[in-house]
């Protein structure tokens, strides 16, 4: 799978997801299972976890904000601050 692959696959996964197949890249580096060049695939798609984490966190937070400002959700896409 390619990194635009990859890219594309995260853009599908909610966070909840994500957050799970972090922590078990997690515990996979720690228990030194893994070869170098595995160690090094699980650390490249666990900054891209960490990431997509982040956004969904934010785009959560813009909506809280967005709530508490007026008072009422809407379903307009959210800009970040």
């Amino acid at each position: 799978m390619s990194k635009t692959d990859k890219a594309a696959d995260l853009s599908k996964i909610n966070f909840e997801t994500a957050l799970g197949e972090l922590e078990e890249i997690v515990q996979r580096l720690e228990s030194g299972d893994t070869s170098l060049e595995g160690a090094i695939e699980s650390y490249e798609r666990g900054v891209a976890l960490k990431k997509h984490c982040q956004g969904k966190l934010r785009e959560a937070q813009l909506r809280v904000d967005k709530i508490e400002a007026d008072g009422t959700l809407s379903a307009e896409p959210l800009e970040p601050k």
